[in-house]
């Protein structure tokens, strides 16, 4: 990880088909990881988080929709359990996996 990206979350919950794909996308343009249907994990330089959101803003309903992002730094992100299927495997790849190392 680089001295200006930070790890982070990003959990969603959004109604729309059209936004929650839009979301998805933009996630994964960033440089975000799929780990689960509404789940992207990574690291990403921190005024890049500010543009993400800014455009993830564009995107849902805040009457309807959530989304959540959760910045972790190292020391803490190490901290992280996993249990059962924590990862949707058809989604996971072994740079996501190196994170929990």
């Amino acid at each position: 990880m680089k001295p200006n990206e930070t790890l982070v979350w990003l959990i969603y919950d959004i109604t729309i088909n059209k936004s929650r794909t839009k979301v998805a996308k933009r996630c994964k343009e960033a440089g975000l990881y799929h780990v689960q249907k509404s789940v992207f994990l990574g690291s990403i330089a921190r005024n890049r988080l500010d543009e993400l959101t800014m455009q993830i803003e564009d995107f849902i309903d805040e009457q309807t929709d959530s989304v959540y992002v959760f910045p972790l730094c190292q020391p803490d992100f190490q901290k992280v359990q996993t249990m059962g299927q924590a990862f949707d495997k058809k989604l996971v790849t072994d740079e996501v996996k190196a994170l929990f190392l």
